[in-house]
């Protein structure tokens, strides 16, 4: 073993497995459950109101309604997330662990990112009409 790294077999790859083995099925679950949003041939004479992005993109779709400069909130946000494994400026750890104490404010961070994208995703599928206007989702 080399002086300063941690040996991480088999512990930490039995639970990467084991979290790859649940993604995967409740991915193949939700494709089985929810249809696929596919819609008829394209019709220039028949356009849908409002035009829909793909669900994956929706987010930055609603973003995008309130302000065209918010894209640049998009790319930041982006550059902040490719940044990740370096802006942590504690020391290496000694041992394994999901959530340390020394970077709670960049796990923080990249939870409320999460959380941001999912609710103006939720928002932008449910939540959106005809000429983009609020509806009620029940």
């Amino acid at each position: 073993m080399k002086r300063g790294y941690l040996k991480s077999s088999p512990h930490f790859f039995r639970l990467i497995k084991i979290a790859l083995a649940v993604t995967v099925v409740a991915v193949m679950l939700l494709a089985a459950l929810v249809p696929a949003p596919l819609q008829e041939q394209a019709n220039l004479a028949r356009v849908p109101n409002p035009v829909k992005s793909a669900w994956f993109l929706l987010w930055i779709q609603e973003l995008v309604s309130y302000s065209k400069y918010l894209i640049y909130l998009v790319l930041a946000l982006a550059a902040c997330f490719l940044a990740l494994p370096w802006l942590s400026r504690s020391a290496p750890p000694q041992h394994a662990c999901w959530f340390p104490r020394e970077s709670r404010g960049i796990t923080r961070a990249a939870l409320l990112a999460c959380v941001l994208v999912l609710s103006l995703t939720l928002l932008a599928m449910f939540c959106r009409g005809a000429n983009w206007q609020f509806v009620s989702p029940f």
